[in-house]
C-alpha cells in the first residue's frame, strides 16, 4: 500500500468505518490501520452455525427511533426486528412473583428521578450515593446497572449518567448488528492486523508508526477504545497528557456474553427474560430465545463478569448453568451445552466492553474528542456526549471527526455528507 495519505484513520471499529467512508466519498486519500485481523471491533458477530449468529459485542439498535444506522442496515437488505426487548418480560423467576417485579420497577423509577434531580444540581458524585440506605432492591439495581454501564453504580458519574439519551426505543438484526456494521466498511481501504504504536506530530507532517511500517499523514483520526491510550498502548511524540487522563476517567466497563443452546427449546417462551437471583449483584441476565431461537443469552457485567473473566475459559459458562439450576431445577444441566462465552476485558484491542465516566470525570467526553492542533482528530463512543457506550454513538463520532478533518484540509463537509 502507499505510505502517504491525506487522512489516516487508527481503528477500524464502527467510528473508523463511519470516518473512512465519510473520508473516501469527499474524494480524499485516506486509509484505515486496523490491530485486529477482522473489522468491527466492538460490534462482533460470528456464525456459531450457518443459522445461528451470536453478536458477542454490541446486538440492540439503542434509540431506534433517532439511531442513523437503522435505515442503512435495511438499506443493505439485512432484517430489522422490532419486536420489545427481553427485559420488560420477566418469566419463569420462581422467587420474584408479578408483585415483587411491579415494587422493583417502582425502585428503579424512583432511583432514576434521584439521579435525574441530583444532575440538575450540577454536582458530579458517585450514582451509589444516592441508593436508598439499606434499600431492598439495591443489589438488583446494581446488578443491572453492570449490564447497562459495565459497572456498579459506585463507579458512574451522576452528571454524565444523566447525558445520556435514551429514547427507549430498541432494535435488533436478525443476521448481527455486527454483520452489518462491517458490511459498510471500505475494505479495500482498511488494513487490518496493523497496531498503531506511535503518532508522532512534532513535524510539519504527521507520521505514524505501526507495525508494518511508518505512514504520514496530513492528518489522522484516532478511533481506539480509551484504554489502548489511558495505558499507552498507543502513544503519541510529544505526549499528549491531557488526552491520557481524560481517556483514563472514561474507562470501559465490562459486559460480557455467554451462550447455552438448548435441547428442549420448548420449555421457555420465546422472548423471556429472567434474573439469576434478586437479592445479589453478582448475579446473570438471561435472555431466553432471541429470535425464537434454540438458545440463551447469559449477561454478565462489572464486577462479577471481571471475576469470571479472571477464573478462565469455562467459568462464565459454570456460573451461568449453576444459576439456571437453582432457577429452574437439575433436570436443565443436561439440556443445556455451552456455544460461546466472550471475554472483552482480556481482549487486548477493547480491554472492555463500552465507556463509562467515572464520578468527577463527567467533563472528560469533550477533553477527549476535542481536536490537536487542528490535525488530530478523536472518534469513538467514548467521544460521544449523549450516546456514549453505543454503536450509533461511535458512528456518529465516526461522522463528526471525518467532517473535522476534511475542514481543516479545506474540503466541505456537507460536500461529503452520508448517513
Amino acid at each position: 500500500m502507499q505510505d502517504s495519505f491525506d487522512v489516516v484513520v487508527v481503528g477500524a471499529g464502527a467510528a473508523g468505518i463511519a470516518a473512512l467512508q465519510r473520508l473516501r466519498r469527499a474524494g480524499v486519500a485516506a486509509a484505515a490501520l486496523e490491530a485486529r485481523p477482522r473489522i468491527g471491533g466492538r460490534a462482533h458477530t460470528i456464525l456459531a452455525t450457518p443459522e445461528l449468529p451470536l453478536d458477542l459485542g454490541c446486538g440492540w439498535m439503542h434509540s431506534a427511533d433517532v439511531n442513523p444506522l437503522v435505515p442503512r442496515v435495511e438499506r443493505a437488505g439485512f432484517t430489522v426486528d422490532r419486536s420489545p426487548p427481553h427485559w420488560m418480560r420477566l418469566a419463569a423467576n420462581r422467587d420474584f412473583p408479578a408483585e415483587e417485579q411491579a415494587a422493583f420497577r417502582r425502585a428503579r423509577e424512583a432511583f432514576e428521578a434521584k439521579l435525574e434531580a441530583a444532575a440538575k444540581g450540577g454536582v458530579d458524585r458517585p450514582a451509589s450515593e444516592l441508593l436508598e440506605p439499606g434499600g431492598r432492591w439495591n443489589h438488583l439495581l446494581d446488578a443491572v446497572s453492570s449490564y447497562y454501564n459495565g459497572a456498579e453504580y459506585d463507579q458512574v458519574s451522576v452528571l454524565d449518567y444523566a447525558a445520556y439519551e435514551d429514547t427507549g426505543v430498541n432494535y435488533r438484526v436478525r443476521e448481527g448488528y455486527g454483520t452489518a456494521v462491517a458490511s459498510f466498511a471500505d475494505a479495500g481501504d482498511i488494513v487490518t492486523d496493523c497496531p498503531v504504536t506511535t503518532i508522532r506530530h512534532d513535524g510539519p507532517t504527521l507520521r505514524l508508526e505501526t507495525a508494518n511500517g511508518t505512514l504520514t499523514a496530513r492528518a489522522v483520526i484516532v478511533a481506539v477504545p480509551t484504554p489502548i491510550l489511558s495505558q499507552a498502548r498507543l502513544t503519541f511524540s510529544p505526549g499528549l497528557p491531557e488526552k491520557l487522563a481524560a481517556a483514563a476517567g472514561l474507562p470501559l466497563g465490562l459486559a460480557d456474553k455467554a451462550f447455552l443452546s438448548l435441547a428442549e427449546p420448548a420449555m421457555f417462551e420465546a422472548e423471556g427474560h429472567l434474573f439469576g437471583r434478586i437479592d445479589r449483584t453478582e448475579t446473570g441476565s438471561y435472555h431466553l430465545r432471541p429470535f425464537g431461537r434454540p438458545y440463551i443469552e447469559v449477561y454478565l457485567g462489572g464486577r462479577c463478569a471481571r471475576g469470571l473473566e479472571g477464573e478462565g475459559l469455562g467459568a462464565m459458562t459454570a456460573f451461568a448453568i449453576e444459576e439456571l439450576v437453582a432457577l429452574i431445577g437439575s433436570d436443565i444441566r443436561s439440556k443445556l451445552a455451552p456455544v460461546a462465552e466472550t471475554h472483552w476485558a482480556s481482549d487486548p484491542w477493547a480491554l472492555g466492553s463500552y465507556s463509562h465516566a467515572l464520578p468527577g470525570h463527567a467533563g472528560d467526553r469533550a477533553i477527549l474528542a476535542a481536536p490537536v492542533e487542528n490535525r488530530l482528530f478523536f472518534a469513538g463512543e467514548a467521544t460521544h456526549p449523549n450516546f456514549y457506550s453505543t454503536c450509533h454513538g461511535a458512528w456518529m463520532s465516526g461522522l463528526r471527526a471525518a467532517d473535522e478533518a476534511l475542514a481543516a484540509l479545506g474540503v466541505s463537509p456537507a460536500a461529503s455528507s452520508i448517513g
